[in-house]
């Protein structure tokens, strides 16, 4: 075993003991050690925004793009809506010890289900230092001791976060090893955390693709996958096309550098004249370049629309821009625009905009997202948007938990049995 597993799977070990102490805390416990760690977070947000200049300095000499930048960047204000976030998950009910169903069997035995914590929760993400303290909030209040590995981007923003929230936890009653950083910035660190099977009950990751898939193709502890967002908007024949160009810029344009923007939009031919010469015209003034199929190209000459337009290419239907593009595709149907999300989707958000309600539970019933939405953004696919609080992630996948994963998806359950001297 090498220095650098030897190091993690000590952290892992401390987290499973800590993991073990925090499970059995009541509410008010918790709650209290997440009050003070929200105050921390503002109290000492100037060490936290001078570890993060070092970040992003460093970043902006690397070369790093500017929608990498901002996910990387922290500013007073960030850091005060990130303990405003905290404070909101101290507000949510606890998960743990709810009675999920039960009842009496009919030999007289009273059989329970119950919400556990799932344990020790390794996370790895990439370049956006406000995971850590929403991960780790969320495993607090969640039960769950969180072993955190940032990219190396981000580690002295990180490694300021993370001695700010143990801090916090002195003398809260939250063992403060129930958050760690996992040691070390290269690959081997999170190639030790992947395989510390036994002593990690589950690993998620955060970030691109490339990241996903290395995690779950090398992990041998168990992994709920966080999906890219290649999302759609599809505007049906039956659209407002006020609302049809309010909401594609929005789910384009209003932060576009999240998992939950939009990336194609799918247009149906019989509005395609009206609403394509407007909506170009709406991303123009929002400093969106479009990737459009020819007829999304004619149309934007034939207008004379102020859009950047660029012919797509296959490999643009298939793209997580993360920036100021957007895929524009004109389609013949519906079955035809579902047809696409169904061949490049992520299964993370797709939307429709529509005024009928056949098209709309059509889409519904046939598109196999996270989340679909009708007459709204996709940027409403978040945990906040959605009740939960801070969330851990997204999950595209289908087991265990599916869309934002709030504290309810961070639990197991377990069965309680109790009897009269029953004997089978």
């Amino acid at each position: 075993m090498s220095d650098t597993e030897r190091e993690v799977h000590a952290v892992a070990e401390r987290a499973r003991d800590a993991a073990a102490d925090l499970a059995p805390l009541s509410r008010a416990v918790k709650d209290a050690a997440l009050t003070a760690i929200a105050d921390a977070l503002v109290k000492r947000s100037d060490e936290i925004t001078a570890a993060n200049t070092e970040d992003v300095e460093r970043a902006r000499r690397e070369g790093t793009g500017p929608a990498m930048i901002d996910r990387l960047t922290l500013t007073p204000q960030r850091v005060a809506a990130i303990a405003d976030a905290v404070r909101e998950i101290v507000e949510l009910p606890d998960p743990v010890g709810e009675s999920v169903r039960g009842g009496v069997l009919p030999n007289g035995l009273d059989l329970r289900q119950i919400r556990v914590p799932l344990g020790v929760i390794g996370i790895i993400y990439e370049g956006r230092p406000n995971v850590t303290v929403d991960a780790a909030a969320l495993c607090l209040k969640s039960g769950n001791a969180a072993l955190l590995r940032g990219s190396s981007s981000a580690y002295a923003s990180n490694s300021a976060i993370i001695a700010v929230l143990r801090d916090a936890l002195e003398g809260t009653g939250v063992p403060v090893d129930a958050i760690q950083m996992v040691p070390g910035r290269t690959r081997e660190s999170s190639t030790a955390l992947m395989r510390a099977r036994g002593l990690v009950d589950v690993l998620i990751p955060r970030g691109g693709g490339a990241l996903i898939q290395a995690v779950v193709r090398d992990s041998t502890v168990p992994v709920i996958e966080t999906g890219e967002g290649l999302c759609h908007v599809y505007v049906d024949e039956a659209a407002d096309l006020d609302k049809a160009v309010a909401i594609t810029t929005n789910s384009k344009a209003q932060r576009c550098s999240v998992c939950n923007s939009a990336e194609t939009l799918l247009v149906h031919e019989s509005v395609a004249d009206a609403f394509l010469p407007r909506v170009l015209d709406s991303l123009a003034e929002a400093g969106v370049t479009v990737h459009g199929d020819p007829r999304v190209v004619a149309a934007a000459e034939a207008a004379g629309a102020r859009a950047t337009v660029v012919e797509a290419t296959e490999e643009d239907w298939a793209t997580e821009y993360l920036s100021m593009d957007l895929a524009v595709r004109v389609v013949a149907t519906i079955d035809d625009a579902i047809g696409h999300i169904r061949r490049y989707s992520t299964q993370h958000t797709e939307a429709i905009v529509t005024d009928s309600l056949a098209a709309s539970r059509y889409f519904v019933s046939r598109v196999d997202s996270a989340a679909v939405m009708v007459n709204a953004s996709t940027r409403f696919t978040d945990g906040g948007e959605f009740g939960f609080g801070a969330e851990i992630g997204i999950s595209n996948q289908k087991l265990h938990a599916r869309g934002p994963m709030g504290l309810t998806e961070m639990t197991s359950t377990k069965y309680v049995v109790t009897g009269d001297g029953h004997l089978k």
